[in-house]
């Protein structure tokens, strides 16, 4: 995935979820910000973070807020992201060399799925989860409660005893993580839902992602912990 018109700022503060003050070029501009989540530990006043500039003169803000700087690691903080690198990483065939289908936002039941697959033999649904929240080299998701994330992950157990498949695919929106785990400390019902999930036979894949001031691509397969203190799953 690749940006254009990527401006470098300096954050100055976020008044609410959807729009932060930034300074670029010496102005303080406002900025659409294109995650809800809270990233607290990323977007603290004076860190360096960059902007997109929009062409459309009918938005109400000119800029949309990227990635930021956390120390050393660029991290990209746009939710809309993860879908675009999950798409891309698909279209290697490293994974699903005998993929046939590939559908976005498909509905089943009362409920819309990130994608819909198709193999040879299997059909499957698929919820993408972006995770930008890391702690001395864990990834944790998610960064705010998220009833909306529960009810994603019981109705893809209800697909699973309805016959078919489903994954849970985290996109890490950075490098150097040593492994992906449920943020029971900030959502406990998500992680119990992730685990219940995973137990039924859904599969729960973590990719990183090589990010550059103008590019988020599908980096390497990260390990997943359903149960950190517990040894590996």
């Amino acid at each position: 995935m690749r940006y254009d018109n990527i401006i470098k700022g300096i954050f100055i503060n976020r008044p609410n979820r959807f729009i932060a003050h930034v300074e670029i070029e010496g102005r303080i501009e406002i900025c659409h910000v294109k995650n809800t989540g809270r990233c607290k530990e990323l977007l603290i006043p004076g860190v360096g973070v960059l902007v997109q500039e929009s062409s459309n003169p009918g938005r109400k803000t000119k800029y949309d807020l990227i990635s930021v700087w956390k120390g050393n690691q660029l991290i990209n903080i746009d939710s809309q992201a993860p879908n675009v690198v999950f798409r891309e990483w698909l279209n290697t065939g490293t994974f699903f060399p005998e993929l046939k289908t590939i559908k976005t936002e498909q509905k089943y039941g009362n409920s819309r799925f990130d994608y819909y697959l198709e193999t040879r033999n299997r059909k499957i649904f698929v919820e993408i989860k972006g995770v930008t929240l890391e702690e001395e080299g864990v990834a944790l998701f998610p960064d705010a409660p998220t009833e909306r994330g529960v009810k994603h992950l019981k109705e893809l157990a209800a697909c699973i005893e309805e016959g078919y498949a489903a994954m849970v695919v985290f996109i890490i929106q950075m490098k150097g993580v040593r492994y992906v785990t449920p943020n029971d400390k900030m959502h406990p019902e998500f992680g119990v839902a992730l685990r219940e999930l995973s137990a039924k036979g859904a599969k729960v894949l973590a990719i990183d992602c090589l990010v550059t001031e103008e590019t988020i691509v599908s980096g390497d397969l990260v390990e997943v912990r359903l149960n950190p203190g517990k040894g590996n799953d």
